[in-house]
């Protein structure tokens, strides 16, 4: 073909550019073969709906089925160009229809599309006979009419481009015809039209052209020459002219496949055939296949390959030994059967990134495509993923299949799956292919913190060092990274009024927990604290635990008197008649201890008493008294010095000086009712028998109040959690509880009510007893709540003798206990942020009934 013919056809093609469609999802374009490199295909961008800058951003690439890149992508234009010469013949052979696939990816996301370009033919070949030069030999007295095959030409172009006819140079003594076989080839037959004289001539020099269909259409000449002979007058004959025979691809070396059979009338040697494979044969042909010369046996030279070739057809020449030689041909078509012997491919066409754990249900992982180059059932492919795995594989298109979640992933149960695909045929034996994909799962923050411990619970001494460490709490989370790196701090900015930045500080990277200051048992004696701990992951995640911390009390507070008040570290002036017994009762001095347990326990003694003291004072009372009768060598202004010391160790005391006045005249004594004798008799033998009983007596109130409480907590707590609360909200709800602390160094000196709310629903009794007589006798009058105790708490002004109550320091009567015509004062006061109750004596108007407590308190 000219220069000028071949330019013209490839731009016509390209104005053509035939018409691309989509079929089933699918996008199709039609090109000529021997395109330049860079001639355009198609609007690949377009097609797709994709805009010039998403091809560079998504990664736009071609994955073909063929070793060869015959096309590539015009990122600035966003079209499909030629990336290599391409030629049908080479990619194609004979196909009527070319098709080369093209698989379109497209990442960020992953997408696949199918391309299907066809190849179309140009007249770029020229038919061609094997030989250029044949001789044709004939006897001289063959009859006209006699048909004589020819070698066909070939010409690997298709369609229209093919052989499309043959023609003879004009000659006188033969004609051409064209015939047509089962499988459409056209092969050349010589007749002759005239008989033969060899004696005029002997040769007979002929042009035989194959033309092609093309525009313009090509051709080639085989020269022919035909020699008359004389003799051996008959062809050899073949039974049929098409033979066909069918062979298993596994068939071993030199296994028979067929044999053909073809006759001669002559006789002798020009009636024996020789069989052999025709001239024209290919090469290839030639080292499966072999005939045998004498038999006509066709058996297998080499392995046979259905993936390579499904079929076979050739000429088998049939020859005589005459002279001249006759020979006579027919054709032999092999089908080979395929067979299982292909395991099916798996081809991963988009290996995949790392999984998010918290990706959706469906994301798609890997792109996969199945291939089994056998035939039929033996091609058909069926895969399957291990049945443990959160993945399935969902088809796209033919034999495309898109690896997808079907789970939740998680990357604290599986960092990492091995998912193995397995790619069986429906052959028999079934073939089968596993692969193993590699999915790496990326952590996100989906696991908050998560402490060691439920609560901590920190016992510390009071007056503690600062900066002393007071515990460290600790949290894990699985996350890795940044999810995982922990900070920790304190949530509460005060707890129970008091600033925590003030008293602790938390390490944020070791959630060690720090002292600022020193705690102080009377201020602080626990404080509850939150510590949370938060991880660095976006959003981040946090958890808290609850920090109890316990203050444990020292002895660093002395005994403080609370009555009668301190002027100056002196009690007011006390007086008392000359003529009063021993064992009166001067006053009565209490005192109280802002520490607790041990370090609150108070004793009382006289300090720089002279030979034969006046007064003595009750170890554990306070009370003080005459030990004797007063004579006249006493002064009229005694001088004592009391000291109050705590039992703790080391113990700390203080001191208070008190003076008592001595007058002359008659006064009432101040609450002492008992007779003589009965004074003098329990003063100097029963002071043992009156600890005894009022130890007692406590004991028997603590136990029966402790008793009540367990009984009411059990009640309260069975209905808290049938109510659907839970211990926690029971708890606290406890802790609001009053606790009555009874303090006794031998008889009562005050009650001590700790942690307690006024207004909380605490079991409290009314006691009845008696401060002055000598045997305790105190009984349970009615048992009251809180808030009875608010109820009845009314506030009054009392006095009693000594004492002074201007500033109301004693303002809130809880209740009174009786004894004759005594009567017992409960009173309430708060000191150092506790409530105390005080129990004094008060003496009733002459034989007035307890019970008009209120016109009693109008006289005093």
């Amino acid at each position: 073909m000219k220069s000028g013919s071949r330019q013209q056809w490839q731009t016509l093609w390209m104005y053509i550019v035939l018409s691309w469609n989509f079929i089933n999802g699918q996008i199709r374009y039609s090109v000529p073969e021997e395109l330049t490199k860079g001639s355009f295909v198609g609007d690949i961008a377009k097609d797709l709906g994709l805009h010039l800058a998403q091809i560079s951003h998504r990664n736009l690439r071609i994955a073909s089925e063929f070793g060869k890149q015959h096309f590539s992508i015009d990122v600035k234009k966003g079209s499909l160009v030629i990336g290599e010469r391409i030629d049908r013949e080479v990619m194609c052979e004979q196909t009527p229809n070319c098709l080369m696939p093209l698989e379109i990816i497209i990442e960020n996301p992953l997408q696949l599309y199918r391309v299907d370009v066809e190849i179309q033919d140009i007249n770029d070949n020229s038919p061609r006979f094997h030989f250029t030069e044949r001789t044709l030999k004939i006897a001289e007295y063959i009859t006209p009419g006699a048909r004589f095959p020819l070698e066909s030409a070939s010409d690997p172009d298709v369609g229209s481009n093919a052989l499309r006819s043959y023609s003879i140079s004009p000659n006188e003594y033969f004609v051409l015809n064209t015939k047509t076989n089962t499988d459409g080839s056209r092969v050349p037959e010589l007749i002759l039209e005239k008989p033969l004289d060899r004696e005029t001539l002997p040769i007979h020099t002929l042009e035989i052209t194959a033309v092609d269909g093309g525009t313009p259409p090509k051709s080639s000449t085989m020269k022919m020459q035909v020699v008359v002979l004389d003799i051996n007058d008959n062809i050899p004959q073949f039974e049929k002219p098409d033979y066909n025979f069918f062979m298993k691809e596994n068939s071993p070396k030199d296994t028979v496949v067929g044999k053909v059979t073809a006759t001669d009338l002559d006789e002798g040697l020009n009636g024996a055939v020789i069989y052999s494979l025709g001239v024209h044969t290919p090469e290839a042909i030639r080292r499966l296949f072999n005939i045998s010369e004498i038999g006509g046996e066709i058996t297998i030279q080499e392995q046979l390959d259905y993936e390579k070739a499904s079929s076979y057809k050739f000429d088998i020449r049939a020859g005589d030994k005459g002279n001249p030689e006759m020979e006579g041909y027919c054709t032999v078509h092999i089908e080979i059967v395929d067979i299982n012997d292909n395991a099916p491919e798996i081809i991963f066409t988009s290996l995949p990134s790392p999984l998010q754990e918290n990706a959706p249900v469906g994301t798609v992982v890997a792109l996969i495509r199945a291939r089994d180059i056998d035939s039929g059932d033996n091609g058909k492919v069926i895969l399957q993923l291990h049945p443990d795995r959160p993945f399935k594989l969902q088809p796209s298109f033919a034999n495309h299949y898109a690896l997808v979640t079907d789970g939740v992933v998680d990357r604290e149960t599986f960092p990492e799956y091995k998912v193995d695909i397995i790619a069986k045929d429906s052959g028999t034996p079934v073939l089968s292919t596993k692969k193993t994909l590699t999915i790496t799962v990326l952590d996100v923050n989906d696991n908050p913190p998560s402490f060691s411990q439920p609560s901590y619970a920190v016992y510390t001494k009071e007056n503690n060092a600062p900066g002393s460490v007071l515990c460290a709490v600790s949290a894990s989370d699985p996350d890795v990274g940044s999810n995982s790196q922990l900070s920790y701090s304190i949530v509460d900015t005060s707890a129970q009024g008091i600033s925590l930045s003030s008293f602790m500080y938390i390490n944020s990277e070791n959630g060690t927990i720090y002292t600022l200051n020193a705690f102080d048992y009377e201020q602080v004696k626990n404080v509850q604290i939150q510590v949370q701990a938060m991880d660095s992951g976006s959003p981040s995640l946090r958890s808290n635990v609850t920090v109890h911390i316990f203050v444990l009390d020292e002895n660093d507070n002395a005994p403080v008197v609370l009555y009668p008040p301190v002027d100056m570290g002196s009690l007011p002036l006390q007086k008392i008649q000359r003529s009063v017994k021993a064992g009166h009762l001067v006053t009565k001095v209490t005192a109280v201890d802002a520490d607790a347990g041990h370090n609150a326990w108070i004793s009382y003694r006289l300090l720089e008493m002279p030979a034969n003291p006046l007064y003595t004072i009750s170890q554990y009372t306070g009370e003080i008294r005459t030990r004797r009768e007063v004579t006249e060598q006493d002064g009229a202004i005694q001088g004592l010095t009391i000291e109050m010391k705590d039992n703790g160790q080391p113990p700390l005391s203080s001191t208070v000086s008190l003076e008592i006045a001595l007058e002359e005249g008659s006064l009432e004594p101040m609450l002492d009712v008992r007779d003589k004798s009965h004074s003098a008799s329990f003063g100097k033998k029963d002071i043992t028998l009156y600890l005894i009983i009022s130890l007692a007596a406590v004991s028997a109130i603590s136990f029966l109040t402790f008793f009540i409480l367990v009984l009411k907590c059990a009640r309260n707590k069975a209905n808290f959690f049938s109510n659907g609360r839970t211990r926690s909200d029971w708890e606290k709800n406890t802790q609001r509880n009053l606790h009555i602390q009874l303090n006794s160094d031998g008889p009562i000196k005050y009650v001590e009510v700790v942690g307690g709310d006024m207004l909380s629903q605490s079991q409290s009794y009314r006691s009845c007893f008696s401060q002055m007589t000598d045997a305790s006798n105190f009984t349970i009058s009615k048992s009251m709540t809180a808030s009875d105790f608010m109820e009845i708490a009314s506030p009054v002004n009392t006095s009693t003798p000594g004492q002074d109550f201007e500033n109301g320091e004693y303002q809130v009567s809880i209740g009174m206990i009786c004894f004759d015509h005594h009567c017992m004062l409960i009173t309430q006061t708060k000191y150092l942020d506790r409530y105390l109750y005080l129990i004094n004596s008060i003496p009733c108007c002459g034989l007035a009934p307890c019970p008009v407590f209120v016109s009693c308190l109008a006289h005093h």
